[in-house]
């Protein structure tokens, strides 16, 4: 679940509270099950928000290095309240599932469903940049 703060003026979004529940079945280590969660939303808000491959007319990426493409920081996240249940998988013998990339899937939608319900429409196109938010609510007044 993600809360977000919407400039109107200009477009920022700013994520103010991240909540994230899974089932990852027994965890062996929770720390780093924790871990895996956060960097998982923290590569998903990064899509939703900052992170885009620009190329010119001839195809040259623009956007090859780190001093041109946008990736979250510490500073773009909030403190993240993860919680887990533990329902042991059946089909192995320690009860566990995989965690891999599981804050990655739904982070995303959850980003651009706050955007999208805080300024009121329905759609915006990823990576939701200052620009596309302001654009967006300047089309819904």
């Amino acid at each position: 679940m993600c809360e977000v703060e919407v400039d109107p003026e200009t477009g920022v979004t700013e994520i103010v509270s991240w909540s994230a529940a899974d089932d990852f079945g027994n965890l062996i280590n929770p720390m780093i099950v924790e871990g895996q969660v956060h960097g998982g939303i923290a590569h998903g808000v990064g899509q939703a928000l900052l992170e885009s491959a620009c190329y010119d007319e001839s195809g040259q990426l623009l956007s090859g290095s780190y001093m041109d493409y946008s990736m979250p920081r510490a500073d773009t996240l909030p403190e993240m309240k993860i919680v887990t249940s533990e329902t042991p998988c059946p089909h192995n013998p320690l009860g566990v599932k995989g965690c891999g990339e599981a804050g990655a899937i739904a982070s995303p939608a959850a980003v651009i469903n706050a955007i999208t319900n805080a300024i009121g429409t329905s759609d915006i196109t990823m990576p939701a940049t200052p620009e596309k938010v302001w654009r967006a609510i300047q089309a819904t007044r």
